[in-house]
C-alpha cells in the first residue's frame, strides 16, 4: 500500500494582525521535524499542502536544508475551517461564548470546542462561510485526491479541523470524534496512514517524536 503523512502545521500567529502565518517557533518546529525524517531517510514522492500560507510555509520549513524538495501540489480541502466566521455566527442565547475569543488562548479553545459542537449540530443562527456537512465533503474530497494523485509516499500538510475530520472519515466515527481529534493535534505532529484506491487505514495519530525531548518540551504547542 502507499502511506501518507499528515502533518499540522507549525505554530500559526495567534493574537496577531495576520494568524495565517508560522510564528518564529512554528518556522523551527516545521525544520525539526524535516531534519527528523532525513535522519529516517523518510523521502516524499509527493507533496500536497492546502492553499494557506501556513501550510506552505511549514512545508517549505519540512524541507529547508535536506536538499529535496518535491514539487507542491494544492488542495482547498485541507484548509481549515474559518473559526472567526463561526464564533460571528453564533446567537444571542448563547453570546458568552463570543467574549471567550476576546481571552486567553484557555479562553478560546474552550470557546471553540462549545461552537464546533454548535456548528455540528446545524444550530449556528448566523451567517456561515460554509456548513459542517459542506466541510466535511471537501475533506473527503481532498482524500480522494491524495488517493489518486500517484504517490506512494505522500507528504500532506494541513491544520487541525481537516486532521481530525480525516481521523473521523478513516475510523468511520461519529462527528464528535473529529471535534474531539481536532483539540488534540500539535503543531508539526504527524498522522501515519496507509491507503490504496479502496482504502484508507490509520497506522498511528499526532506524533510529535522531534519535539518529545526535554530540551524541547516547550515546543509543544497547539495553536
Amino acid at each position: 500500500m502507499a502511506e501518507f503523512y499528515l502533518v499540522r502545521h507549525g505554530q500559526a500567529s495567534f493574537g496577531t494582525d495576520n494568524y495565517d502565518r508560522l510564528s518564529p517557533l512554528g518556522h523551527q518546529q516545521s525544520k525539526w521535524l524535516g531534519q527528523y525524517f532525513a535522519e529516517r531517510d523518510i523521502q516524499f514522492d509527493r507533496v500536497i499542502v492546502g492553499t494557506q500560507l501556513r501550510h506552505r510555509q511549514t512545508a517549505e520549513g519540512i524541507f529547508h536544508g535536506n536538499g529535496q524538495i518535491p514539487v507542491f501540489s494544492e488542495h482547498p480541502g485541507l484548509n481549515e475551517y474559518d473559526f472567526y466566521a463561526l464564533f460571528n455566527a453564533v446567537g444571542e442565547e448563547h453570546a458568552d461564548l463570543k467574549r471567550l475569543t476576546s481571552g486567553d488562548k484557555h479562553d478560546f479553545y474552550v470557546g471553540l470546542k462549545q461552537v464546533l459542537q454548535l456548528w455540528a449540530a446545524n444550530q449556528l443562527s448566523g451567517p456561515l462561510p460554509e456548513s459542517w456537512n459542506a466541510f466535511a465533503q471537501r475533506v473527503r474530497d481532498a482524500l480522494l485526491f491524495i488517493q489518486q494523485c500517484g504517490g506512494q509516499r505522500i507528504l500532506v500538510v494541513s491544520s487541525g479541523g481537516p486532521s481530525g475530520m480525516i481521523g473521523r472519515q478513516v475510523l468511520e466515527a461519529p462527528a464528535n470524534i473529529a471535534i474531539e481529534l481536532n483539540l488534540q493535534v500539535r503543531n508539526t505532529s504527524f498522522s501515519h496512514y496507509y491507503f490504496n484506491q479502496q482504502a484508507i487505514k490509520l497506522a498511528s495519530f499526532n506524533n510529535i517524536p522531534h519535539l518529545d525531548q526535554p530540551d524541547r518540551l516547550s515546543a509543544i504547542t497547539y495553536g
